[in-house]
């Protein structure tokens, strides 16, 4: 219509949004809260605004990322802080009436979930347990990865040393032993039934080299197992107690790492076999968040940012 773009979002800022006569302006970069929007279950999450500042929000479930999603934004990670804000701002009532809230590993939202919302029940979300299992996985293929990579460049040198052509084992699929490593980073995120054709060879040719990395991916796909059946919380902890009896069998250190992660967060872990309850909504804000700012490429006034980011979801 002829209006300059710069001119508009000037005359939006300054008049026509009420951004000048917003309630909680003075204290928008340090937390923002919404204590009409707390529900019985809640998420919390962190998330980056602007150059990689972080940003703990917490939201309601119940509203699924839409109008009244936001509780609490608030500055940071600093769990006293976000004690102190919450405390001040939400009544006794408010606090009390959360019965359960999903996180992922992070001591500083446990210590704000426990402090804050003495009754809500803790769930670790599954997703963020099945990561450190994935990460495993692949920290394991990562170094077999080096290892080729360092013996082909030590081959070539050695090829061209006594002048003669270099040419690197092939297995039977066409890949070579970097490529095998390298191209077998997905096969290994996904369970078996899944794999195309290719990748069930690619699968096989790997684990017969690298019988370690087959051990991993067994016992991360046992992990994934559990966490897919539809159990009860008992029947979970048995599942659970046979899982760590195979990592105390397996010969891999970072799965050790893994079973005392566990045991430091297990109550909080087999949680989520009451009612299966995930993160998924915190990270799906988190994704329209990241969507948000992409429009507006990248975030130079965070004041502002936050103002119409609550205006759509607080």
């Amino acid at each position: 219509m002829g209006v300059d773009g710069r001119n508009f979002q000037r005359q939006y800022k300054n008049t026509l949004s009420n951004f000048s006569d917003w309630s909680q302006k003075d204290h928008a970069e340090d937390y923002l809260v919404y204590p009409k929007n707390i529900g019985y279950c809640l998420s919390i999450d962190e998330t980056a605004l602007s150059n990689g500042e972080l940003y703990t929000i917490i939201t309601n479930k119940s509203k699924k990322g839409k109008k009244g999603s936001i509780v609490g934004v608030f500055k940071g990670t600093q769990a006293q802080d976000i004690i102190k804000f919450i405390k001040t701002n939400f009544n006794d009532q408010q606090r009390r009436m959360v019965k359960e809230v999903t996180l992922d590993m992070a001591n500083s939202m446990n210590l704000i979930i426990k402090k804050c919302f003495p009754k809500a029940t803790l769930v670790i979300d599954r997703f963020h347990v099945q990561k450190l299992a994935c990460d495993v996985v692949q920290d394991t293929r990562i170094k077999y990865r080096w290892e080729a990579i360092d013996q082909d460049n030590q081959q070539y040198k050695l090829a061209k040393n006594e002048q003669r052509e270099y040419k690197p084992f092939v297995f039977e699929n066409g890949d070579t032993r970097k490529q095998l490593l390298a191209r077998s980073r997905y096969l290994l995120f996904k369970p078996s039934h899944k794999w195309t054709e290719s990748q069930t060879q690619r699968a096989e040719i790997l684990f017969q080299n690298y019988p370690d990395i087959e051990q991993a991916y067994n016992l991360s796909h046992h992990l994934y197992l559990i966490y897919s059946r539809n159990i009860t919380k008992p029947v979970a902890m048995t599942h659970l107690a046979q899982w760590f009896n195979q990592i105390e069998n397996a010969d891999i250190p970072s799965f050790q790492i893994l079973k005392r992660t566990f045991e430091n967060h297990y109550e909080n872990i087999i949680n989520f076999f009451e009612n299966r309850s995930t993160n998924a909504a915190a990270e799906s804000f988190n994704a329209k968040i990241k969507d948000f700012r992409r429009q507006f490429r990248g975030v130079s006034d965070v004041k502002f940012f936050l103002f119409r980011l609550t205006k759509i979801f607080a």
